[in-house]
């Protein structure tokens, strides 16, 4: 029986990686200097692994932005706009996927980013490949090749991770109408070979494909892509063992393609779908020399693994297949968990009964090697005894007072239908809001936060450590949102936000103010390029005890005249982003969460705050990936939505966030929220996600984002007006706001005062133009 990873969280244990990235993009540290700290955090992590008894030990898993966008570099597949950049500017691998994956806006060049979309159910981007018609493919870098050499130079058993080509396709876009991605697979597929084949000669002898769309539901044409693509890998290299891993779900109705591809050990995430196994083992299609590879250990969330679980599901395996063709894995790769819990210090609110029940990233590679000795024949004392001390954490936490509130869980029984509806239907709230908001045509606001400076991260570590008081700290936010407030009336801004300066996350603010929750001090994963996130800990059950953010959105009310939003995370999205329990259904977690919101809704009201946004960016991230499954989940996410949002009063406008998303499959629920307004993140995609809200015909508002916050580039003022002409042509006038695409949160003071003047600039030509036609 062995062991193997997928795959490595590449930030490194104290986000070096991001530090160093940001560092690089602002000009404070040089190329080589980045390229140095890229090959540290490799070497490392490597080595941790290796040290720890994982046999296999992935590398090609780092990267210093994406690992589909590493892909597209390797494969060649660089979009025209970027060939200048090679040719013109010569710049260097790094330069160049840096500039495809934030845009680039110097020495006379403008150039768009590419598109970034969710990684299926996470919370990670990815940068999404663009193809045409005429897509031509060749080798451009060697990324995979050299890191492989790099690791077997660190005398390092290193496998060699790849996207497969048939989920690089399905995972892009086509850029231009009549032809289907999957098309391209003949000429993409010699590339592949190609660096297959270089991995070969460099001494590798296994190789993993991650095929992840072989979770979802395929067509029968795109079955036979995935048959023929690894017929040809294995014909072309019939000594090559090939890990083919999906993860996040069954392979479902794909099981039956899947256990006829010539693949030597086929990896199971037997934590999304345990029941996979049995079918597996009894499948007449499974082959008398196909190994499996036992995603035991989760890859997605932060609780230690149920050893007994584990081994039930092992000996389920071997009984079956024998020792010899078994191996043992995380679900998925550690890219989604927090690199390492020995980091937590004993101040932190992770007290020691809490974090028994944990295991990060480097603890998580510790219970693979855990459970292939304890499924040997005779265990070690010291395995014994990991045994022993897992099964009374999993006890403790089954009974344990912090995880259960009598209360909490008689309020959400008690929850009915009209808890869950607004007062009367939009059409008539319509109405009312219009005479109670007096806001013009094309109405102008932002999502929610402003940048957070260098000097307000030093106030809040400085109130941490005790350096100033609440007071102080409190003044000095006072005077950063009386600035913002003043500076949006100046140029126009007509719904206004008070920046969130207070705010250090948006799920985590919040978390840290309801019951249930605990944090970490280091338990970052990425989100995408240098962006981390820590995410909180649910374990326990949920409510509210005080006001969270009627302080501060008073504060700004007070300041001004004009309305000013009241800034929320949305029940979904707090749960998506959380490192969620595994105790009880993500539903009953969800609906505590709604009425946590739903109190400070209501408290908001009462405060005077007349518009209220409740962002909700994750609603389309958690949907199953099989859509048999989606019906179940959209019920129970809008109905936690709907109860947030529903215990207001008719003229108080409900607005909605959704980032990144395709809303053509589930639109009819998007409406069933019953938003008054909601904004999405639409210039990436060059306004292509309205096409599903024009031929729903969406009754409520919409914001379509003009301008993308995730790149430094500051588009013009024609630029952002081409895009709500686009709008226009889809979706009435009067039901359009202006709006960026996401919070500023990321983005730097003078770019965003740029863009956010050439957006009310936008709003301001548009009323001109329509006014003119009527």
């Amino acid at each position: 029986m062995r062991t193997h990873n997928l795959g490595y969280p590449r930030i490194g244990s104290r986000r070096e990686l991001k530090k160093s990235c940001e560092a690089y993009w602002a000009g404070k540290q040089t190329l080589s200097e980045l390229l140095a700290t890229g090959q540290g955090i490799r070497q490392k992590n490597w080595q941790l692994q290796q040290d720890a008894g994982i046999d296999l030990v992935p590398c090609n898993d780092f990267s210093f932005y994406d690992q589909v966008l590493d892909m597209s570099l390797m494969l060649g597949a660089i979009p025209t706009r970027y060939i200048p950049l090679i040719t013109e500017r010569q710049l260097s691998a790094t330069d160049l996927m840096f500039a495809m994956a934030r845009g680039y806006q110097q020495d006379g060049y403008d150039i768009t980013a590419m598109e970034m979309t969710k990684w299926f159910d996470t919370n990670y981007h990815y940068i999404v490949p663009e193809f045409t018609a005429a897509q031509q493919f060749a080798l451009f870098s060697e990324k995979a090749i050299d890191e492989f050499k790099e690791a077997r130079q660190q005398q390092i058993n290193a496998k060699p991770v790849l996207l497969g080509p048939v989920s690089y396709l399905l995972l892009g876009k086509e850029k231009e109408q009549h032809f289907s991605r999957i098309e391209l697979i003949d000429r993409l597929l010699p590339v592949y070979l190609q660096i297959i084949g270089k991995l070969y000669d460099a001494g590798a002898r296994t190789i993993q494909l991650d095929e992840p769309c072989l979770s979802l539901n395929l067509a029968e044409k795109e079955r036979q892509v995935f048959s023929s693509a690894y017929h040809n890998i294995k014909a072309a290299f019939p000594d090559l063992h090939i890990i083919l891993a999906s993860y996040f779900e069954c392979y479902g109705d794909n099981l039956p393609t899947v256990l006829q591809l010539p693949v030597d050990i086929l990896h199971l995430d037997l934590v999304r779908c345990p029941s996979q196994l049995g079918d597996i083992l009894a499948s007449p299609l499974l082959s008398d020399t196909m190994q499996l590879s036992l995603g035991l250990v989760d890859g997605r969330n932060i609780w230690i693994n149920d050893y007994r679980h584990s081994l039930s599901q092992i000996s389920q395996a071997s009984s079956k297949l024998g020792a010899g063709r078994i191996w043992i894995a995380p679900s998925c790769s550690l890219l989604h968990s927090p690199c390492d819990l020995s980091l937590e210090s004993q101040e932190n609110t992770l007290t020691p009964e809490i974090k028994q029940w944990l295991a990060f990233a480097k603890q998580k590679i510790e219970e693979v090697v855990t459970l292939r000795q304890l499924a040997s024949a005779s265990p070690a004392a010291a395995a014994t005894a990991g045994l022993e001390a897992n099964i009374r954490a999993i006890e403790s936490r089954k009974t344990s007072p912090l995880v259960h509130d009598h209360n909490v869980k008689q309020r959400t029984a008690k929850i009915t239908d009209a808890d869950a509806r607004r007062q009367h239907i939009f059409a008539e709230r319509r109405i009312q809001q219009r005479a109670a908001l007096k806001l013009p045509l094309f109405p102008t606001t932002t999502i929610g936060s402003f940048p957070q400076t260098k000097e307000i991260r030093t106030w809040r570590a400085a109130l941490k450590k005790q350096e100033i008081t609440p007071e102080q700290y409190d003044a000095l936010l006072k005077t950063e949102t009386e600035k913002a407030i003043r500076w949006q009336e100046e140029i126009g801004i007509d719904v206004l936000v008070h920046g969130e300066f207070e705010r250090n996350d948006m799920v985590e603010y919040f978390g840290e103010q309801l019951s249930g929750f605990v944090f970490t001090e280091n338990g970052w994963v990425q989100s995408y390029g240098s962006r981390c996130v820590k995410p909180p800990i649910i374990y326990g059950d949920v409510h509210r005890e005080t006001p969270m953010t009627v302080y501060w959105s008073s504060y700004a009310q007070s300041l001004t005249h004009k309305l000013v939003k009241g800034m929320l995370t949305g029940p979904v999205t707090i749960l998506q982003w959380s490192f969620v329990r595994n105790d009880q259904p993500r539903s009953e977690t969800c609906t505590q969460i709604a009425l946590a919101i739903r109190d400070e809704v209501t408290d908001l009201e009462k405060a005077g705050i007349r518009v209220i946004q409740i962002d909700e960016p994750a609603i389309r991230e958690g949907l199953p990936l099989r859509k048999e499954n989606w019906q179940e989940y959209l019920q129970w996410a809008v109905r936690a939505f709907r109860i947030a949002a529903s215990g207001v009063k008719d003229e108080t406008q409900v607005h909605t966030h959704m980032c990144y998303s395709e809303f053509n499959d589930i639109i009819q629920h998007i409406a069933d929220m019953d938003a008054d307004v909601i904004t999405i993140e639409c210039s990436r995609s060059q306004m292509e996600l309205l096409d599903a809200f024009a031929a729903f015909r969406y009754p409520n508002e919409i914001g379509p984002g003009v301008y993308d916050i995730h790149s430094p580039r500051v588009p013009a003022v024609d630029e952002m007006t081409a895009l709500m002409e686009k709008a226009r042509a889809v979706i009435p006038a009067d039901q359009l706001w202006v709006n960026p695409d996401c919070g500023l949160k990321t983005r730097h003071w003078d770019e965003t005062r740029k863009a956010l003047i050439a957006m009310v600039a936008t709003a301001h030509e548009l009323r001109k133009t329509v006014t003119a036609a009527v």
